[in-house]
């Protein structure tokens, strides 16, 4: 398997553990036949042996990408080699190894799964049992692939080079983090970062005064972006950013990109209706910022936030929905037979029947000093991209739901200390037990109950919070950190919506009877159950008022009503 890394470096090691002679040279065996033209292998049967690996990998500078130690090692022997590998190579990738068959135990089996929920280990890997073990070889591959796409090290498609401050080159890493594009950050001053702007100033380029310098080199003829628009970077990855005047009649259009709006365009475009998607931001909503979701149907490892919604995105494409992203919808009106629909910049589109699924944004602080340092070390739902570049510093995150703690959890792989700051008295009112659980175990991780944010500022940068204790009223001396993480509930966006469709007090969309309820259902027949009180117009996933906020609801939920939207479209009646 060919891995392509940076020239010159030492190949990334694949480390295996495991006390029985056999069995170990099996899994050097293996591990080699399958990864040894671009890994090193190494096995090792003591756990004092493995520490001391790991110990010269990281004292060299060596990238470790996969650890795998048997479980039949001792407890206190196992919990080293993972705590070491976990400290000095928090890219790497931890599992366990059993024996075939050993599933049955059920100690083995709670071992296993406490060490997935305190985040010990990615999971489990059988031993391979024969020669050219595929099953094997594919579970690896899949670790390896997982880390390749986090070490700050390996050549990446898209390439992006600023000062380590610099707020624009958060923005531009939080888009291509949340559209799934894989990318490297190199630190302008660094000696990666240095390769990259020789090479572009060779081509003729001046990059005096350039803040953020984006490079593709994945992408043969690929311009040289020197501080670009979103639009600008869309585009020169060959993301559909307009339409032609030609392809401006749809049968069913979709508003919002995350996991909702995603499954109402596979499933819409499937069935036959000519789909358009429209997405404002980036592809995923707010599960698109989500470092690891563990409790999604089938990915029994758990899948990231901007990976589950990149594989939404290409089915969608293959199936044949036309996706825009970086455009905004901000009108809707009835005509005859559908609805006419404008698209900032780009004017008016038809479609003859309308799914909402833009989702909910997270609410802003609200604190004057903090506001003013937006991308400058306060950032909203933005952990996944910003982890690498708070390496060795202290961060704070804001929320008590499922999107912070999965944000603590992965910044903590970073972080000399991460704060968690809860409005509530308890994690576990809020927050998935699982996740409860890991953070408890985390000793990286400070959890603060019964806060709230009051102030904070710096320099240019994030330096310092202010937090205020809910019960007593009294303000904390300033907490030193360099990134702030604010997740601290939903706010819909509905402004742009007529009249015509309802919403609760919240903001939120009304649907089947609570649209029916609200006195402005049109029709003598009863809405269906996602239809809004404009006949034709539905509305799913967290933009729906009394909504589930759960990944799986939304996908149900845009499922679901695209067999309402062929209703519609056979009675004629939006």
């Amino acid at each position: 398997m060919a891995h392509a890394h940076t020239r010159g470096a030492a190949r990334p090691l694949l480390l295996a553990v495991d006390r029985d002679p056999v069995s170990l040279e099996r899994l050097e065996g293996e591990l080699q036949r399958a990864f040894g033209d671009g890994f090193r292998v190494r096995g090792e049967l003591t756990a004092a042996e493995a520490v001391r690996t790991l110990e010269r990998a990281h004292d060299g500078t060596a990238p470790v990408a996969v650890v795998l130690v048997d479980h039949a090692l001792e407890p206190d022997e196992r919990d080293t080699v993972l705590t070491t590998a976990r400290a000095l190579h928090p890219d790497a990738r931890r599992a366990l190894l059993v024996e075939w068959g050993d599933w049955k135990s059920r100690e083995i089996a709670r071992t296993i799964l406490s060490a997935v929920a305190v985040g010990d280990v990615s999971y489990y890997v059988l031993k391979p049992w024969t020669e050219r073990d595929e099953l094997f070889h594919r579970t690896v591959a899949e670790f390896v692939q997982e880390w390749s796409r986090s070490d700050a090290t390996t050549m990446r498609e898209v390439v992006v080079v600023a000062g380590r401050s610099s707020a624009r080159a958060a923005q531009v890493r939080s888009l291509l983090v949340r559209n799934g594009v894989p990318h490297a950050f190199r630190e302008r001053g660094t000696d990666l970062a240095d390769r990259v702007e020789r090479a572009v100033r060779a081509r003729g380029h001046d990059l005096e005064a350039v803040d953020v310098l984006v490079t593709m080199p994945a992408i043969r003829g690929a311009p040289i972006l020197k501080d670009p628009s979103d639009v600008e970077i869309a585009e020169a990855w060959g993301v559909r950013t307009s339409l032609d005047d030609r392809d401006r009649a749809f049968d069913l259009l979709v508003v919002g990109a995350g996991p909702a709006g995603l499954a109402a365009s596979v499933y819409g475009s499937s069935e036959g209706l000519r789909t358009l998607l429209v997405e404002r931001e980036a592809i995923g909503g707010q599960a698109g910022s989500s470092s690891l979701i563990r409790n999604y149907l089938g990915f029994s490892r758990g899948i990231t936030g901007a990976e589950l919604a990149q594989r939404g995105y290409q089915q969608a494409w293959v199936f044949g929905a036309t996706v825009l992203l970086m455009r905004e919808v901000v009108g809707l009106r009835p005509r005859d037979k559908g609805f006419e629909v404008d698209i900032a910049g780009l004017g008016t589109v038809t479609a003859r029947a309308v799914v909402l699924a833009s989702g909910v944004s997270y609410r802003r602080l609200g604190v004057a000093a903090l506001e003013a340092l937006s991308g400058a070390g306060v950032f909203y739902g933005a952990s996944v991209s910003e982890a690498h570049a708070m390496a060795g510093r202290r961060a704070v995150v804001v929320g008590g739901g499922n999107s912070a703690g999965q944000a603590v959890l992965h910044l903590a792989r970073y972080c000399e200390k991460v704060t968690l700051a809860v409005r509530a008295e308890t994690l576990e009112s809020g927050m998935s037990q699982y996740l409860v659980d890991a953070i408890a175990a985390d000793d990286t991780v400070e959890v603060r109950t019964s806060v709230e944010i009051v102030g904070g500022g710096g320099d240019g940068w994030l330096e310092h919070v202010v937090l205020r204790d809910r019960r007593t009223g009294l303000d904390s001396e300033p907490l030193r950190t360099d990134g702030l993480f604010v997740m601290i509930g939903a706010q819909p966006r509905t402004d742009w919506l007529p009249d015509g469709v309802r919403r609760d007090s919240r903001g939120f969309v009304l649907a089947g009877a609570d649209a029916a309820a609200s006195g402005a259902w049109p029709r003598e027949r009863p809405p269906r159950p996602y239809e809004t009180s404009m006949p034709g117009v539905f509305v799913v996933g967290d933009l729906r008022s009394s909504s589930v906020k759960r990944v799986a609801a939304a996908v149900g939920e845009g499922s679901v009503v695209v067999s309402q939207v062929h209703e519609c479209l056979a009675a004629d009646d939006a």
